[in-house]
């Protein structure tokens, strides 16, 4: 048998399960679907209710502190996309059953935290602790906002001609996890200093506050859709969003930011940096007069941000432009990440 591991099969996806979604209902705007992060459910007096949902991270090589701010981040960032922060969240957690409630404690206090800091009133949930639950995923959350409907962003509403622009840069969180993760062997293989900055480089994997600068004040609609950047990395997020838009793009590799800290570190673990999670990053998609706004917007609170493509038709396909040389994007359903970190793992690296 062979193993899965990672988001679904986008043919599964696709074919079966966007089509198997319970009762339909016509205030649900934007349902399900590939490349999809936010689902956006109408609702009376012109406004909308959005909501996303996450894996909670507990990962012990991070510690609990780390992964509550994963379990918080990754799924702020995904709310971040529709131009607004989350306002209201739901915790599933399904605890390993060692975990001590001393520890447990410790996790949920940063939760709290962490949610207070973003805005996030807590609503309820479930909480337990499961026998054989020996992996880093925790359960799961989700969070939802009300805001005016028409300035609520998605991936679906990218438009053919819109250039694309990515904040930050390429493998923010595998560089940072990885390195946190197997502290000796970075630190003796790298240097001290790039371990050390490899480890400063976690607080980079929230991109909340990106996409709300970016997206500036909704009513001058400055952007017209956003991706935050996960499994698949960059160029996954990149064909996510063409597909969720019913686009084809052509994107210059060659100007996707890579920091040189993380080059040093997926090189070391065997990874492509444009190919493996990025959490960090956020992608923007706008019209062509929009782009030095949002960059200036984004530069003035030293947030570095790159254009790298623009979206076409879709009959175009989504093109990777290396040199002058195009050839079409061959989608990654399995993030190589994972294959990184369990490969280090079994190997014994420290």
């Amino acid at each position: 048998m062979s193993e899965q591991v990672g988001k679904v099969d986008e043919r599964l996806l696709g074919d079966f399960i966007t089509s198997h979604c319970g009762k339909l209902n016509k205030n649900v705007s934007v349902g399900p679907g590939f490349g999809i992060d936010v689902s956006i459910v109408e609702l009376p007096g012109g406004q909308a209710m959005a909501l996303t949902s996450d894996p909670l991270s507990l990962i012990p090589t991070l510690g609990l502190q780390e992964s509550a701010w994963l379990s918080v981040h990754l799924m702020a960032n995904d709310m971040a996309t529709t131009g607004f922060a989350p306002q209201y969240g739901q915790f599933v957690l399904n605890l390993p059953a060692t975990l001590s409630q001393a520890d447990f404690k410790i996790y949920w206090q940063y939760i709290h935290e962490y949610c207070a800091a973003l805005g996030v009133a807590i609503t309820g949930g479930h909480t337990g602790f499961v026998e054989g639950q020996n992996s880093t995923i925790a359960g799961g959350g989700t969070f939802i906002c009300v805001g005016p409907k028409d300035q609520m962003l998605a991936t679906p509403k990218a438009q053919e001609g819109d250039c694309i622009l990515i904040t930050k840069g390429a493998a923010i969180s595998s560089a940072a996890i990885l390195a946190m993760s197997f502290p000796k062997t970075v630190t003796n293989k790298l240097g001290k200093e790039v371990f050390q900055e490899a480890e400063a480089s976690f607080q980079f994997t929230s991109s909340i506050k990106d996409a709300l600068i970016a997206a500036g004040n909704p009513e001058e609609k400055n952007v017209t859709a956003m991706h935050d950047v996960t499994e698949g990395g960059v160029l996954g997020a990149i064909y996510e969003l063409a597909s969720a838009a019913n686009c084809g793009a052509v994107i210059n590799e060659e100007l996707i930011p890579v920091g040189a800290v993380q080059a040093a570190v997926c090189q070391l673990f065997s990874l492509d940096p444009n190919h493996c999670i990025g959490a960090g990053a956020m992608l923007i998609t706008c019209k062509m007069e929009q782009v030095e706004k949002i960059k200036s917007r984004l530069a003035n609170e030293n947030i570095d941000c790159t254009e790298i493509g623009q979206l076409t038709s879709a009959d175009k396909g989504i093109l990777i432009d290396k040199g002058g040389i195009k050839a079409p994007m061959i989608y990654q359903s399995t993030d190589p990440y994972w294959e990184a970190f369990f490969g280090a793992y079994k190997k014994g690296w420290q």
